[in-house]
Order: C-alpha cells, then sequence, then structure tokens
C-alpha cells in the first residue's frame, strides 16, 4: 500500500501535469500540428498516473487500417497495421490488455526493443473511445515503477481510465477535424484542407530550399456521364478517378477534390517540369482505364494545367495561375496538359 506521503506526492505531480495542460490549450497560438503538444502532456499524465517508465497514446486511423503514435515516450512516430500488435489486440477485442511476461505475448512485436536496446517488462494497453462509444485509439502505459515491477490490472486500469477518458475526448475533436477535412465520396482531402495545408507547405518549403508545384485538374466532359447514365455513374467515375490520382502519386504528396469534377494535386521537392511529367503519367493512366458500372464500361479522359507555386503569392493566386492553364487545356482539345 501507497503510505499517505507517497500518495500525495502522485496528486502533486497530476497538478502539475494538468496545470501545464491548461496552459498549453490556453496560450497556444501556433497553429496548425501544436495540438500534438497537448498529446504529448495526455501521455505524460497517463504515465504519472499509474508509475510507467514510458506512455504511448495511439490513433486509430480505420480509413488506412493503420494505428500511429499520436505520442510515444522516446520515440518517433510508429504507424503499424491496425491488426497487429497488442494495441490491435485491444482494439479489436475492446478490452483492456495487461501482461507483465510481454515478450511471451502472442501478440507482442518486439521488434522496436531490438532497434532501441529498451526491455519491456510490463505493459498495459485500454481502447480509447468517444462519445458514442466507438473505439478511436488507445492508451498504452510500459514498464511498472517501483519494487515489484507489474501493472496491477484492476488499480492502474482505474487510475489510466481518467487520461483514457480525456484523451477520448481531445481524439475524437481532432479526428472530427480530420473527417471535416475529407470528401466522403472520394476520401480525398477537400478545399479546407487544402487551405489548411498550404502553410505547412509554405513552411517546409522556406525550411529545405525546394519547389512545390501545383496540378488542377478536372475530368473531360463529365456533365455527358451524368446526363447518359445518371448521378451514380458520375459517382463512380469520380471515385475511379481518384483511386488513380493516388496510384500515381508518392506518400509526400496530396491529392484533393477541389469541387464537382475538379481535383488539385500538390507536389512538394517537385519543379514546374515534373509536376508536368506527374500531370501526362496521370493523364495516361485515366485515358487508358476502364469504369465499369452496372455491366457499362466507362470511359473518361482528363484535362490539366500545371503551376510552380510562388509563396510570395497568395493561394488563391496560385490555384489561380494553374486553373489558367486548365482552362487553356479545355479550350484547345482537351485530354492534354498544359504546363506554361
Amino acid at each position: 500500500m501507497e503510505d499517505s506521503r507517497s500518495a500525495q506526492q502522485i496528486l502533486d505531480n497530476i497538478f502539475d501535469v494538468m496545470q501545464r495542460l491548461y496552459d498549453e490549450m490556453r496560450l497556444n497560438k501556433n497553429g496548425a500540428g501544436e495540438h500534438l503538444r497537448i498529446f504529448e502532456i495526455f501521455a505524460e499524465l497517463g504515465r504519472t498516473l499509474v508509475g510507467a517508465d514510458r506512455a504511448s497514446f495511439w490513433k486509430w486511423d480505420k480509413r488506412h487500417g493503420k494505428l500511429l503514435t499520436a505520442t510515444a515516450t522516446g520515440l518517433d512516430q510508429i504507424i503499424i497495421d491496425d491488426t497487429t500488435g497488442i494495441v490491435g489486440r485491444a482494439l479489436a477485442e475492446n478490452r483492456t490488455i495487461v501482461t507483465n511476461d510481454p515478450y511471451s505475448h502472442p501478440d507482442f512485436n518486439a521488434e522496436v526493443d531490438k532497434k532501441t536496446g529498451y526491455v519491456t517488462k510490463s505493459i498495459l494497453v485500454m481502447p480509447v473511445a468517444n462519445c458514442r462509444g466507438e473505439i478511436i485509439g488507445a492508451f498504452q502505459v510500459i514498464n511498472k515503477l517501483g519494487d515489484e515491477a507489474k501493472f496491477d490490472a484492476e488499480k492502474d486500469t482505474k487510475r489510466l481510465s481518467i487520461a483514457a477518458f480525456i484523451c477520448g475526448m481531445a481524439l475524437e475533436s481532432d479526428l472530427f477535424l480530420a473527417d471535416s477535412q475529407h470528401d466522403k465520396l472520394t476520401e480525398l482531402k477537400n478545399r479546407l484542407s487544402f487551405h489548411s495545408d498550404y502553410q505547412l507547405y509554405q513552411r517546409r518549403a522556406a525550411e529545405n530550399a525546394l519547389p512545390v508545384s501545383l496540378i488542377m485538374c478536372d475530368i473531360d466532359f463529365f456533365k455527358k456521364v451524368n446526363d447518359t447514365y445518371g448521378h451514380n455513374a458520375g459517382d463512380a467515375i469520380l471515385m475511379h478517378v481518384a483511386k488513380i490520382l493516388k496510384r500515381n502519386l508518392r506518400s509526400c504528396d496530396s491529392a484533393y477534390r477541389w469541387g464537382g469534377e475538379e481535383f488539385i494535386l500538390v507536389l512538394e521537392g517537385t519543379a514546374l517540369a515534373g509536376a508536368a511529367k506527374v500531370a501526362e503519367r496521370i493523364r495516361l493512366a485515366v485515358a487508358d482505364s476502364v469504369c465499369q458500372f452496372n455491366g457499362d464500361d466507362l470511359r473518361v479522359t482528363m484535362s490539366f494545367g500545371c503551376a510552380e507555386i510562388s509563396f510570395a503569392l497568395a493561394a488563391e493566386d496560385n490555384v489561380k495561375l494553374a486553373d489558367s492553364r486548365l482552362y487553356t487545356a479545355k479550350k484547345t482539345g482537351r485530354n492534354k496538359v498544359v504546363a506554361e
């Protein structure tokens, strides 16, 4: 049993963490990405509550079937398939998992320990839910401190639930923002997300002294598809094209549904000539593809306008330049790329 002095020390530590969390939320004015600092403090709260050496907070990206750490003590971001590891097991079965012998646990992945030299002796993983009871993430603490160095399934779960509850509310807000910045039909990012990301592109371009290019494209004669085959066929074409866009982009590139049948692609570290080559590759991929819908083989083509972004201009002005070149492509025959 903990004596009154050790219990008071734990309580004081919790108050300290909560004070830091309050100050971070009240004073943070740095914009996009800075919410990650709040998740770091959440992890510190969980670590303090149960007396653990390390803590990590995991987000469940159901769209891509991945688990990724919003924060993890002493580690860079980790991304794993959502069907793997003890965290994946806890989410799949919607239950807290405690093991004080992780190397004997069938779901424990020892690869991180092998790479870092860290020795994991005990683990507690607790699923995190939103207000509708849907599992959206997990809280994990590692290596219980103290003489016994073992997590108590009842006591430590009860304590960690405080941090898990707060994290659930914060993560729900974070995921709600992510959903609001994605197009539900194509699952691409949307116009709101483009304007949110633009500041990140500008900052990274300044830091790395690398070009960033923008491609604006749309589906030729899209109205004819809707008029001939119906709007459901139009939706199938949009999803078909979105998949081709994603397949032909790097992980560092981004695709946005701008509206209707229009899309914007942003290529970091790519100059205008490179963007034109990417656009041509996508143009050919779309023209050579077939979208099957209700027994019909539907074919479409796309037109493209490319521009290298100048961050001396507003985002709207860079989009306007690419759009003007797209307009030229459409007025001079369609199914082509214009980059100047």
